[in-house]
């Protein structure tokens, strides 16, 4: 039972998906929905033309527009404009308890620095239970 604790502690770089795929705020969503399926992804992250993280675009976001033209929609007009971040040092723990305050399943991580705000990685609340296991 003690490893389990110890894991918790393990920091948010230590387990999350390095490569965070993003994609323009002006990338019409036909394209989105075409790497969601193509990568096997459920959410990608929305970049500014400076590459910083502006919004967070889920399956559920392109299935709410489901009705609506997706080459004539652009990332901006779907995505979640609120980017739920945490920095690379964070622990599982605090992770955890975000993902839980907020009743949301991944976390953008963002880079502290040379480029602050610069996605890095993401979190899923599988990848934490993986790592809380092994």
């Amino acid at each position: 039972m003690v490893e389990m604790d110890t894991s918790k502690e393990k920091k948010v770089r230590e387990v999350m998906t390095r490569g965070v795929i993003t994609v323009a705020h002006d990338t019409p969503v036909n394209e989105i929905v075409k790497i969601l399926v193509r990568k096997d992804i459920s959410g990608i992250a929305v970049t500014a033309p400076d590459n910083e993280a502006v919004g967070v675009i889920s399956e559920m976001d392109i299935i709410k527009v489901m009705d609506k033209d997706w080459g004539s929609l652009t990332a901006e007009e779907v995505m979640s404009h609120f980017v739920r971040a945490i920095d690379p040092e964070t622990t599982l723990r605090k992770a955890a308890d975000t993902m839980k305050e907020l009743n949301i399943h991944r976390l953008l991580v963002l880079s502290l620095s040379p480029a602050p705000g610069v996605p890095i990685g993401i979190i899923s609340a599988s990848d934490i239970l993986r790592a809380i296991v092994k």
